[in-house]
Formats: C-alpha cells, structure tokens, sequence
C-alpha cells in the first residue's frame, strides 16, 4: 500500500478542478515532501502542494516504496530487487486515482517531477510508464537531464577535481576513485548491481539515489528521448538554475531540444540563485537544502502563470 496526501478544495463541484500527481526526487527513502535522511527538512513538495492549492489546484503526492509511511512493503526482506517497474506503477497508481476524485476534471491533469522525478514525469506523460489517463501539462523542476547514472558518475568525479584543488585529497587518491567510481558504472550498466569492495563512502552515493537495480533501470532511459515523445500539445514548464550544483542550464538544454522534437508548449524558465530543491540559495551545496530557507519567489510567479494558460 501506497500513502499519500491528496490536498484539493473542500467545497467544489463534480469535474470542476485541475490536479497534479507530484513526483519526488531521487533515493528509495525520499518522501511525500521530497525529504530524505540526509535532508529531512527540505520540504520542496510540501510548498509546491500549497502552492498548487492556493491556485485552486488538487495535487497528491505520496511517499513512495522504501519511503516514510509505505516502507517497502511486501519488498521488506529483499529490497534490493525493485526495480524501476514498482515506482512506474505507484506513478501510474496515482494518477489513475486523481482522475476517479469528483471534484477533479480529468481533461486537467498534469504532473510535477522533481530531480529524478522528472524521468518519471516524463515517463508517465509520455506512456511509457503504463496505461494511464492523458497528461496536460507537465512540470520540470530541476530534472535529471542525462542517463542518472552518467549523471552520479560525473558529480563524484567533479567532487573529486575539487577535493584535489583544495587540497582535501591527493591525486592519487582521486585516481583509485576514480577507477572504482568507473567500476561501479560498468557494474551498474551491465549488471543492475554494484560491485564488490566499493569504498564506503561511494557505495553510499549510489545506493542514497536508489536500489542498484532501479539505477540501472532507470538509467536506460535518456530523458531527452523520452521528452520528445509527449504528445502533442503537452504544455511544459522547465525549470534550470545557474545555482544548481549537480547540473547547469547548458544539460538542460538537452531536455529542452528533446521537447521541441516533441512540439511541446514550453516555458523555460532560467532560474538566478536558486538551488536544486529550488531554495534561494547560492552555495550549490547539499548540505543546506533542509535549511529554512525561502523557495523561489521567481519560480512561484512563473508556476501560478502557467497554471493560469495550460490548466
């Protein structure tokens, strides 16, 4: 059983409201909310539901398998063999449940994927996913823009280059994680699992974005070729921030050319000082993302826009 929150208007009449699914980020312990262990106060899908809400807006947002109240279920005693298929159907599950709700008008659904959510966002509006009922708009919010893992793999090598410069790490020592940062990838493509003897630090890093085999999965997909097989006239809010510290604007621009493929209505929205859970915020650093800090006054207005022209 999947648990969730579904926040919609108490009053409304049959087949009058828009809704979105909300699709959290990476890691099998990431939450309705988008909070994970190592960020528990982040709360990104939190505010994007109230946001949503006060633009008249129903959303459901879910903690999903391995997560908060759901845990991994029936999985508990192998976890290890979710794949990406699972957390297809939870998506698929929960769009399927806003079109039954009676106050929703089906013919205005949408989905908001965060990170690595927006693969499955994109997964979902484009059918892959599985059968489903049909998408109008769609939101990108800082989303993965490569295969994810291509993604990890060149994240640890840049954090590897600055270690170096700073002088937190010998090249030596940059070049035995390097090489074992490459085993992991080729294990992960070939195999759908990591590697024997990874140290411990890196072995984190992979298995903190999701099972070994959901990775490999997952990264089979190249999110610029899924974005290129929406349907026409799907309405696209993309988001890209010259704060991000795991992937610039010049990536995104990858999702972006994949939505023209598409003819996708796109707006793209460049955000200034905004980090990647979407916080003003210019450190580029993970370790403020469950800070109290303001989300983005910028993105907010280009959301309730948006919402406005394609819901």
């Amino acid at each position: 059983m999947i648990y969730g929150t579904y926040t919609h208007p108490r009053s409304a009449a049959a087949g009058s409201i828009p809704a979105a699914v909300l699709l959290g980020g990476s890691g099998s312990a990431t939450d309705r909310n988008d909070n994970s262990p190592g960020t528990p106060h982040c709360n990104l899908l939190n505010a994007v539901a109230n946001w949503l809400s006060a633009d008249g807006v129903a959303s459901l947002r879910y903690d999903k398998l391995g997560s908060g109240q759901t845990g991994w279920g029936t999985y508990a005693a192998h976890p290890g063999r979710v794949g990406i298929k699972p957390y297809e159907q939870e998506a698929v599950a929960a769009l399927n449940f806003l079109a039954r709700q009676p106050q929703v008008d089906r013919a205005r659904l949408a989905v908001f994927g965060h990170s690595e959510g927006g693969i499955y966002a994109l997964l979902l509006a484009s059918g892959l996913a599985g059968h489903a009922p049909r998408v109008r708009a769609v939101g990108l919010l800082e989303p993965v823009p490569i295969r994810f893992v291509n993604l990890i793999e060149q994240s640890s090598n840049a954090s590897l280059a600055f270690e170096v410069r700073n002088g937190q790490m010998t090249a030596a020592q940059a070049r035995s994680l390097k090489h074992a940062i490459a085993r992991a990838v080729t294990s992960l493509r070939r195999t759908g699992t990591l590697p024997p003897g990874l140290p411990d630090g890196l072995a984190a890093t992979f298995q903190g974005n999701g099972t070994p085999l959901e990775l490999s999965q997952i990264s089979g997909y190249d999110p610029a070729a899924v974005a290129a097989k929406l349907p026409a006239p799907t309405a696209v809010l993309l988001t890209c921030s010259n704060a991000d510290g795991y992937f610039g604007c010049g990536q995104v621009n990858r999702l972006a050319a994949g939505l023209s493929k598409a003819s996708a209505r796109l707006d793209y929205l460049h955000l200034n000082g905004v980090d990647h859970v979407l916080k003003e915020d210019i450190t580029k650093s993970p370790a403020t993302f469950g800070q109290p800090l303001p989300f983005s006054a910028q993105l907010r207005a280009a959301l309730k826009t948006f919402l406005a022209s394609n819901l």
